[in-house]
């Protein structure tokens, strides 16, 4: 007799979410993870208390009810828009792209103006529909000025490749707005939980009948963890789970420097993109801003903690952050998909297992999705 109904590899939000869902049809679960904490990527810490975003920035944002009902069950949300900064070697600009960084970058007035802008850049660089790579849909986008300063930097930073060698579907995320608007998304519920997101994880997860083991690696204890449940849910790498029986998939993964500082305000919002290619790092964090200056405790602090993140080439071994969704990655993982659907008793999931970039929002209602299909 298996202890468990189900094992669940990870403890992040894909994780979390089916393990409560089960415990909801009377299931008992067991969830491990590597790490020595729960929530995955999205860990926060809190440190002098000032409620620290462990692995990069993470704002919560959702055009699906369902999944903003869901997570205002756990946790209370505050109402931070994500307005991030563009510097280009001392100049600052507004992101997302929008009336305001038009304005800045050519003085134009109105949206007819910036749009003239563009049209003529676009004809300018030649671009003919549609864009065959990230560099000609970034100019179609914006135009030359803006791709040169803004995009280009940051972007070969960020995948570690040249523009012309990232698929175009890469920079579709990015809005394009003729409008005064720096909100970067359009979505109708946006926010950051006030006390953080290893405490929304932890009360997810926080019922009797799933227990977590944290520090523990199932590729170690593979053999030995197999026996413990009926079925597996996996939410890491699925390449690394079949030992690259087909080869390793490409990922970009990241370095952080976190640094403490006795002084107020560092620079004065939460996310700043250094998007020129001279500077290592892609962007600095101060923490403090995603809760308005205020600290876990709700109290305005008079320090702050930043940090610096950096782009990196992923090698076996270390933390896989991002997929590269190119065609050669996409049909390898389609190779591990049709070698797991072989196996109906591990499900894998999340944006390891599933090797997508997911939102927050969308692995939860990913998540949902697949427990309501294991249990109705």
């Amino acid at each position: 007799m298996n202890k468990y109904d189900y094992l669940i590899v990870g403890a992040g939000l894909y994780g979390a979410v089916f393990a409560r869902e089960a415990c909801k049809r009377g299931k008992k679960i067991l969830v491990i993870d590597k790490r020595p904490h729960t929530a995955g990527n999205i860990y926060t810490q809190n440190i002098d208390n000032i409620i620290v975003h462990k692995y990069g920035a993470h704002i919560f944002h959702t055009d699906n009810k369902r999944v903003w009902d869901y997570v205002n069950n756990f946790a209370e949300f505050n109402n931070f828009i994500n307005s991030p900064v563009a510097n280009y070697k001392g100049e600052l600009y507004a992101l997302p792209f929008n009336m305001h960084t038009f304005n800045k970058i050519w003085g134009v007035i109105t949206p007819q103006e910036a749009e003239a802008k563009i049209k003529s850049q676009v004809k300018a660089a030649g671009i003919i529909n549609p864009p065959k790579n990230l560099e000609e849909q970034a100019i179609s986008l914006v135009g030359l000025d803006i791709y040169n300063k803004l995009i280009k930097g940051y972007t070969q930073k960020q995948w570690g490749r040249e523009c012309k060698d990232l698929p175009a579907e890469i920079i579709k995320r990015i809005p394009v707005r003729f409008i005064f608007n720096n909100n970067y998304f359009n979505s109708r519920y946006q926010g950051v939980p006030v006390k953080g997101y290893a405490d929304l994880v932890n009360k997810i997860l926080d019922n009797k009948n799933i227990e977590i083991k944290l520090n523990l690696n199932y590729l170690e204890h593979k053999g030995e963890l197999n026996n413990l449940a009926e079925k597996i849910i996996y939410t890491g790498q699925i390449d690394e789970f079949y030992d690259y029986k087909f080869g390793a998939l490409e990922y970009r993964s990241l370095r952080f420097e976190h640094e403490n500082l006795n002084i107020n305000n560092f620079q004065g919002c939460a996310v700043m993109n250094y998007t020129d290619s001279e500077t290592p790092y892609t962007r600095i964090i101060e923490h403090k801003w995603f809760n308005f200056g205020k600290g876990f405790d709700g109290e305005i602090l008079d320090k702050t903690i930043i940090s610096r993140e950096y782009s990196l080439k992923w090698q076996k071994g270390g933390e896989a952050y991002y997929p590269v969704n190119d065609a050669k990655n996409n049909n390898l993982y389609n190779l591990y998909k049709n070698l797991a659907e072989q196996n109906k008793n591990i499900i894998f999931g999340g944006r390891l297992g599933e090797y997508k970039y997911y939102d927050m929002d969308a692995v939860i209602n990913a998540a949902l999705e697949r427990a309501e299909l294991e249990f109705n």
